[in-house]
């Protein structure tokens, strides 16, 4: 299926290297296989290898005759890719490659993320790094680890593992755009304790169910308004509890399974009185039409489903259940302020991500970002008091600085002049409110390092409808291999 996908594709070896790698499962904090994969062909085109403690790659390639003065250029990517997929799909990430096929213009996955981001900045990397043609000044490719799940790779470069002046950044996702800048994030994590008693009577057990949702990348799609399954999923728990006026007991929720992802599913299990069935299906009915009317332009498929469920473990007590329904209902999502200098820009966001039943109680995962350090502050505070509210013990971590944007950046000026050579207009020119690495590398290594980041197109990141638009491949590969050699 991958092979006759990417048929006729130019530029080939783009599309035979991320066939190749398409094939290794390579999810956050699993890019092993896929770091041996690099190294092994790499080893075979000649060049230098070297990789640090934490696991982060440099391929060096030295420059062409002639160009060996030029300022050392670093092209960077990151190896790993989330992992979501549909419920109703069997695939595993830790054993199964990624299967895809081609609809129109893009190529995308069979129910689950396609790995473009950063698969295809991967894949042309090593296209370039292969290419013999190329004029060019020395090169230093590196591949950083787990990017999508902490940024641990960029985080643990050490100074002297790169040398470079100049950075490229392949993981942006809008061709035709120039990046100089991205949000800062960190994640706020709340667990809340719970008490349980035991379910008596004749009852009935119910799974209830948000479906349908398009989710989307926490912090490119987070303007869209699309409807976060956690969220709908209090609604309609918070209905089926108050609109029925039955005694309803939660056994458990669970919802989201990434930080940097808008939920898209989630689940919770009741139980209510046998008599009471037919009044939980009505409000389950009922929120799915107000849900479809709410997110129509957004989230038209959304489902709220109720089936029968098996037999219960002990419940929330009804003070759990409020202090965790509460919470829930109470935490922000979304944007939070746009920005005041840059147009059409989000500032300050904060992303509802995961909720999880255990022993130790329900956790919830939030992810907060910002271009102003203070303001990502400031929403990580307000998420961390609703959580104390319900009486939640909070783990912030560490979080990751910004990336300042330089409008006077010698690499962008090049980078700008490049673009309208070879297609006759301006590029854009934007910060992002997602998280790129170049902020931490460029804080890692010292400082002074100037910075672009571009990609091809690749909508709906993070989740099962992500594709890449197969025109805008080959576009910013053109684009990569005429800068590199225009620096040179």
């Amino acid at each position: 299926m991958n092979e006759d996908a990417i048929q006729g594709l130019r530029p080939e070896r783009v599309w035979h290297y991320f066939k190749e790698i398409s094939a290794i499962p390579r999810g956050s904090k699993n890019e092993k296989a896929v770091l041996e994969y690099i190294k092994k062909t790499a080893a075979a085109m000649g060049l230098k290898v070297k990789q640090d403690k934490v696991g982060n790659v440099v391929v060096s390639k030295p420059a062409s005759p002639g160009k060996e003065n030029s300022t050392t250029v670093v092209l960077q990517v990151h190896t790993d890719m989330v992992c979501e997929k549909n419920r109703d799909v069997q695939h595993d990430f830790l054993k199964d490659g990624i299967k895809f096929h081609r609809e129109g213009n893009y190529i995308k996955a069979e129910g689950t993320t396609l790995g473009s981001d950063d698969g295809i900045g991967v894949a042309s990397l090593l296209s370039l790094l292969e290419d013999k043609s190329l004029v060019h000044g020395p090169i230093e490719g590196l591949f950083t680890i787990d990017e999508e799940t902490g940024l641990t790779g960029a985080n643990h470069i050490e100074p002297g593992f790169i040398t470079g002046k100049i950075m490229m950044n392949l993981d942006s996702e809008e061709e035709g755009v120039l990046y100089i800048g991205c949000a800062g994030g960190l994640d706020t994590t709340i667990t809340i304790p719970v008490k349980r008693k035991a379910v008596t009577g004749k009852n009935s057990v119910l799974n209830v169910m948000i479906r349908g949702l398009k989710g989307g990348h926490s912090g490119v799609d987070i303007h869209l308004g699309r409807a976060n399954a956690i969220k709908l999923m209090t609604r309609t728990l918070l209905a089926i509890d108050a609109k029925t006026k039955i005694k309803m007991r939660l056994v458990s929720i669970e919802g989201g399974s990434k930080h940097n992802a808008i939920p898209r599913e989630a689940e919770a299990v009741i139980v209510v009185p046998v008599a009471d069935e037919a009044k939980v299906q009505n409000a389950a009915a009922e929120c799915e039409q107000m849900f479809r009317n709410a997110f129509a332009s957004t989230d038209p498929d959304v489902k709220v489903l109720v089936e029968k469920g098996k037999k219960a473990k002990p419940a929330f007590d009804d003070k759990s259940k409020a202090a965790v329904l509460d919470a829930l209902n109470a935490f922000p999502h979304g944007v939070i302020r746009m920005s005041s200098d840059i147009p059409d820009l989000v500032e300050t966001s904060t992303n509802l991500a995961v909720v999880k039943t255990s022993a130790a109680g329900v956790t919830v995962v939030t992810s907060q970002r910002s271009s102003i350090e203070s303001e990502k502050e400031m929403i990580a505070a307000h998420v961390a008091s609703v959580g104390k509210l319900a009486g939640g013990k909070i783990k912030p971590s560490d979080g990751y600085p910004g990336w300042q944007p330089n409008v006077n950046s010698a690499v962008l000026g090049k980078g700008k002049e490049v673009y309208r050579n070879l297609y006759g207009k301006e590029p854009e020119v934007k910060a992002i409110h997602a998280g790129l690495e170049c902020g931490i590398i460029n804080d890692r290594v010292g400082g002074g390092v100037d910075t672009i980041s571009f990609g091809p197109t690749i909508i709906g990141p993070h989740s099962p409808d992500e594709r890449v638009a197969v025109d805008s491949v080959e576009k910013f590969y053109k684009y990569l291999t005429e800068i590199v050699k225009s620096v040179a």
